[in-house]
């Protein structure tokens, strides 16, 4: 580790991709380890040793005093907020309501919508309850649209700017992008236009650097081609 911070990561995993943003955005450089979870990297006994939740992302902090592993998305995008308060952007307002409004829009995608479409459960509908590509596609559809029609209209408020919150870009952007990415693939089949709030700040967030950065195609283990085109999965 050279930067002093390890992530532990797969290109296309959401939570992954939420903390790869908070990272650029508050301008830390970091180590990348890939976790390839269709190879298992996942269940092998040194990853479970440092997470045993089996899970990405985690991130290791290397402090003089001290190893900080963490291994939920949001704690770790709360603790780089607080770790790194004054370096580039901040990802949490400084009034106590906007604070609280911005962890409720990102708890939104992260605690009631992502689960739902996360490849794990996707996978055992598939495999373990034996249901066909139509019906499993039909479970991811329902829950994204349900999930963005509540956020669509929390983010038909005064508070809205450019971003989820105000004009510059705050943990929920973070969790926003990545959810918007993963349901607007062929294998969700979301129309995003039906979201015109959500639509317009999804196009807003990926102008920046920062997300361009750490989009699931600039890793090192970008997705193959078909993947970007599968109606399955």
């Amino acid at each position: 580790m050279t930067s002093g911070i390890l992530l532990y990561s797969r290109s296309t995993s959401s939570a992954s991709y939420r903390v790869r943003i908070a990272l650029n955005l508050k301008k830390q450089h970091y180590d990348l380890k890939v976790i390839n979870t269709e190879q298992q990297h996942h269940k092998s006994g040194e990853y479970l040793s440092l997470n045993p939740q089996g899970l990405v992302p985690l991130l290791i902090h290397q402090l003089s005093d001290q190893e900080v592993k963490l291994n939920q998305s949001v704690a770790i995008m709360e603790y780089l907020e607080e770790t790194f308060p004054q370096q580039g952007t901040a990802l949490l307002p400084k009034d106590p309501v906007g604070r609280a409004r911005v962890r409720s829009l990102a708890l939104h995608v992260a605690c009631d919508m992502q689960p739902l479409n996360n490849s794990g459960v996707v996978n055992f509908i598939r495999s373990d309850l034996k249901r066909d590509a139509n019906t499993v596609k039909g479970w991811q559809l329902h829950w994204a649209e349900k999930g963005f029609t509540g956020l669509e209209k929390q983010l038909e408020s005064d508070s809205t700017g450019r971003f989820c919150h105000g004009d510059s870009p705050t943990l929920a952007d973070c969790c926003l992008v990545p959810q918007v990415f993963r349901c607007t693939l062929p294998r969700v089949g979301l129309d995003i236009s039906k979201y015109p709030k959500i639509k317009q700040i999804y196009e807003n967030c990926i102008q920046l650097p920062e997300v361009q950065q750490a989009m699931p195609q600039q890793q090192p283990d970008a997705p193959a081609d078909e993947f970007w085109t599968a109606t399955v999965g």
